[in-house]
C-alpha cells in the first residue's frame, strides 16, 4: 500500500507480512518440503533480493510470526545482500592495471564499461602517478584490459586500440 499523499509506502506489521519505506518481508510456504521461507524485496522491485528459510512456529506447523528485531536483522541480511551484488557488477564492468612504460614511467590503466540495453559501452583511460588524465578513447565492452594490452596501447601513443 502506498500513500498517495508522498509516495512512502504505508508500514505494514503482520505476522507473515512486515514493511517499512524500503522493504517488504513475506513469510511464504516453501514449496521444496513442509518448511517456510522468507523474501525480502525492495519497494518496488519485482524480485526479491534475499529468500531463505523461516523458523516454524511452536505449533511445528505455522512458521514463527515476523516481528520488529527479526525485520531488522532481515534488512540488515539484504541490505549486505545487495551490496555485495553491486561490488561484484563494479568489479567486473571495472578494471585496472599499473604498468611502467619503457621510460620508466608509472600509469595506471582502466577500463570502464557502461552497460546499456541498447548495446553497452567501453572506455579506456591512462593516469600517470599523479592521478592526472594522459588519454581516454573509446573501445569495444569486449576489449580485455590486461598488462600488455595496456602496455601496447601506452607504447602506441594511446592510438585507439584495434
Amino acid at each position: 500500500m502506498t500513500d498517495f499523499a508522498d509516495d512512502t509506502p504505508t508500514p505494514i506489521h503482520e505476522p507473515r507480512v512486515w514493511s517499512d519505506e524500503r522493504w517488504i518481508a513475506q513469510v511464504i510456504k516453501n514449496e521444496d518440503d513442509d518448511g517456510w521461507a522468507v523474501s525480502m524485496t525492495l519497494h518496488g522491485e519485482s524480485e526479491p533480493a534475499l529468500v531463505g528459510p523461516w523458523t516454524m512456529g511452536r505449533d511445528k506447523k505455522n512458521p514463527k510470526p515476523l516481528d520488529v528485531s527479526a525485520f531488522n536483522t532481515l534488512v540488515k541480511t539484504a541490505s549486505e545482500v545487495l551490496r555485495r551484488h553491486e561490488q561484484q557488477l563494479h568489479a567486473q564492468l571495472n578494471k585496472n592495471v599499473a604498468i611502467t612504460t619503457a621510460d620508466g614511467q608509472r600509469l595506471r590503466v582502466a577500463l570502464a564499461i557502461v552497460p546499456d540495453e541498447e548495446g553497452a559501452t567501453a572506455t579506456l583511460s591512462a593516469q600517470d602517478d599523479l592521478g592526472q588524465e594522459l588519454a581516454r578513447v573509446p573501445v569495444p565492452p569486449t576489449f580485455k584490459l590486461t598488462t600488455d594490452s595496456a602496455t601496447a596501447w601506452a607504447q602506441g601513443g594511446f592510438e585507439k586500440p584495434r
